[in-house]
Order: C-alpha cells, then structure tokens, then sequence
C-alpha cells in the first residue's frame, strides 16, 4: 500500500510539471499478467507540436502531422517503440535503431547506448532515454538516461537503472527534463515509482489528463501478456 500511496504522490507532482518533456513508463498491470511500456512527447515549438504517433507492423513511429509544417525532422521523427523477439525497446529518439541492431548481433542494451550520447540540441543537451522488457530475462525491466554534467556538454554521464522484479500496479519512470526553463534542465535523481493500471485503455485514460494540456501531443501504452508474449498498443495523438 505505501508504494501505491507514494506512487499516486508523484503523480501529482507530474500534473503539477508544466514540460517534463518526453517521458517513459515501464510496469506491472495490476492483475500481473502484463508488462506495460509508456511513452509521451511534448512540445513547445510548432515543429515539435506537429507530430502524430503511428502504428507500424507492430513499431511505432513518429510522424509529422502537417508535412507542409515540419522543418527539421533530425531529432523528432524517429520509432519510439521496436521489439526484437523477447526484447521491447522504447526511447525518446534513434537510439532505439541502436538498441535494435545491437541486441539482433546478441550484445547488450548496455554496449548498445555506450556509444551514443544527449542529443545535439544545445543549450538544452536533451538527454537520451531508453527502456528494455525482456521477456524471461535476468531483469523485469531496465531504464537508461544519458545526460550532460550539470550542461556542459563535455561530458556525458550514462546511468543504467536495472528493476530485478516488477510489482503489480507500480512502474517506474523518467524524463527528459526535470522542469519547464529558458534552458531546460535535465532530469535529475532517479527514476521514480508511478501507478500502472490494469488495462492499456485505462493506463491512457489516467495518463493523457497528467499532462499539461498546452505541451502534450502524443502518448502511447503498449502491453506484454507475460505467458504468451502477446502484445497490443494503443496510441492517443493530439491532432486526431
């Protein structure tokens, strides 16, 4: 009961955060017979507000909603959710192209993101966040943040969060940015418990009114039946 308690908390710290950013969410559903995977992105600028999620062969894509609109596609047209047999990754960017390749040649999630860093974006630096489900595997579920040192873009800190066993109605997540700013902070801590409803449709319903109605454009919930691997998705867009 006190993680349930702590997790409604922090819930509504995240409505209270205007730009967290993009965000992810990796759980439980209640019954335990599903692993779920979140995933939001936001947007300040007309560019990063135009965009809508699409469901592809069972991958997700980001995908500009008015292509006479879209002016730099480098950093926010990319597939935010892959799965590779028993591996389901989810990112807030390209590396989730990395992550795919290297775990089809049975290397890690680790070496995979050792060789990527934040993104380009200076002043911001937005961090790179990535998460891994692996069915069966030593870990219910990972998490990854890459981020500058306090800004300077000299350094990249790559912190790797490993979660041995996930509990029923918990997840744990993260962001890009820990606040709203003329430079945006990077997220800071580590990632924090949040709830994890039973069904894709109800972990939509409880997370699209956390975020801020202003900034939120698109959000996804994608669940894994743990005995069969089943999977379905379920995407909320802003412009449909």
């Amino acid at each position: 009961m006190l993680f349930e308690n702590i997790a409604r908390e922090n819930s509504e710290k995240l409505k209270k955060n205007s730009y967290p950013g993009r965000g992810i969410v990796l759980g439980l559903n209640s019954d335990g017979d599903k692993l779920i995977q979140i995933y939001w992105i936001m947007g300040r600028s007309e560019n990063s507000r135009n965009r809508i999620f699409v469901e592809e062969d069972g991958f997700v894509r980001t995908k500009a909603f008015d292509e006479s609109k879209l002016e730099d596609p480098s950093l926010i047209i990319y597939y935010p959710l892959k799965t590779i047999g028993k591996y389901h990754i989810i990112s807030n960017g390209d590396q989730t192209d990395t992550v795919y390749d290297v775990l089809k040649e049975n290397k890690t999630f680790e070496e995979a993101l050792m060789n990527r860093t934040f993104e380009p974006d200076a002043p911001n630096y937005t961090p790179r966040i990535t998460g891994l489900m692996e069915l069966g595997g030593q870990n219910a579920y990972s998490l990854s943040i890459l981020k500058t040192q306090d800004g300077n873009p000299d350094t990249c800190i790559r912190n790797f969060y490993n979660y041995e066993k996930a509990v029923p109605s918990i997840g744990h997540c993260i962001h890009t940015y820990e606040k709203d700013g003329e430079v945006l902070p990077s997220f800071s801590g580590e990632p924090y418990i949040m709830p994890v409803l039973n069904t894709i449709e109800e972990n939509i319903e409880f997370y699209w009114p956390l975020l801020n109605s202003d900034n939120r454009v698109s959000l996804l919930v994608k669940s894994i039946e743990i005995a069969t691997g089943n999977t379905e998705i379920i995407i909320k867009n802003r412009h449909i």
